[in-house]
């Protein structure tokens, strides 16, 4: 029994051990090449679609002129059943069901993956969310449409971004991207985001329907969310992807530089 004692710390120590050494996994030049294009594409154009909506909201033109006549036309579909979902929607994407949601999620998924990369990706891509979504309310200092026709109790906090559609599309997204990512069938990859896509929707729906945002606050969300979602794969695809042979971390094979 004193002999297989040091044997069982020691295993016990090398799952700890493994939860924090970053995955790897192995791809072409070609195909991680394209991965990092896909990510500063990504962030590009966040960063420029974030830009022309901030200008139109600031100036009062632009795309902004598309917010009144949405909000009105959303006020004359309110009907008591859609209002009931569209308040279940805002609970779950909301400041206290998302939360929680990305708890369970982020400690399961840490528990029973091998290695805790990226459940870790996810926490710190949401936080990330959080903190610009604050410093960006408070620096627009954008006011909501009237708190008289808010169906979830008044809210007078500023409106752009949306911090409910900005978390949605941040958790769906990073989501989808660090599950099928690993995943070697085009059409699942194809399915996550489309299905990714559909929660986003409904999430800035619920959030014009229910009278808290103007549209333009849910498509600056979307923008900034493409934002982090190039970042965080720009950061995984430095951190795990590998080509064949390659010696030095962080840096591109002789094979990609070549070919390059």
């Amino acid at each position: 029994m004193a002999q297989d004692q040091p044997g069982k710390l020691s295993g016990r120590w090398r799952v700890f051990h493994d939860k924090f050494v970053v995955e790897e996994r192995y791809m072409g030049p070609g195909a991680r090449r394209n991965l990092y294009r896909t990510a500063v594409m990504l962030m590009a154009v966040g960063a420029v679609l974030f830009t022309f909506i901030l200008i139109s909201v600031l100036q009062r033109g632009g795309i902004s002129v598309v917010d009144e006549p949405v909000r009105s036309g959303l006020m004359t579909l309110r009907a008591e059943p859609a209002t009931t979902i569209m308040i279940i929607l805002a609970v779950v994407f909301g400041p206290i069901g998302l939360p929680i949601i990305i708890l369970v999620i982020t400690v399961a998924w840490g528990l029973l993956a091998k290695h805790a990369w990226r459940p870790m990706v996810l926490a710190g891509a949401m936080l990330t969310g959080v903190i610009l979504a604050q410093i960006i309310g408070r620096t627009v200092g954008r006011q909501r449409p009237p708190t008289n026709l808010m169906l979830f109790g008044a809210d007078s906090t500023f409106s752009f971004p949306s911090g409910h559609v900005l978390g949605a599309c941040d958790f769906l997204l990073v989501t989808a991207f660090l599950v099928f990512s690993r995943r070697k069938n085009p059409k699942a990859a194809v399915a996550g985001f489309a299905l990714a896509g559909l929660g986003i929707f409904f999430a800035a729906v619920s959030r014009l329907y229910l009278g808290y945002h103007w549209t333009t606050d849910a498509l600056a969300s979307l923008s900034i969310s493409f934002v982090i979602l190039g970042a965080v794969m720009m950061l995984d695809i430095w951190r795990t992807a590998r080509v064949p042979g390659e010696q030095i971390t962080g840096k591109l094979s002789k094979q990609e530089s070549s070919s390059a």
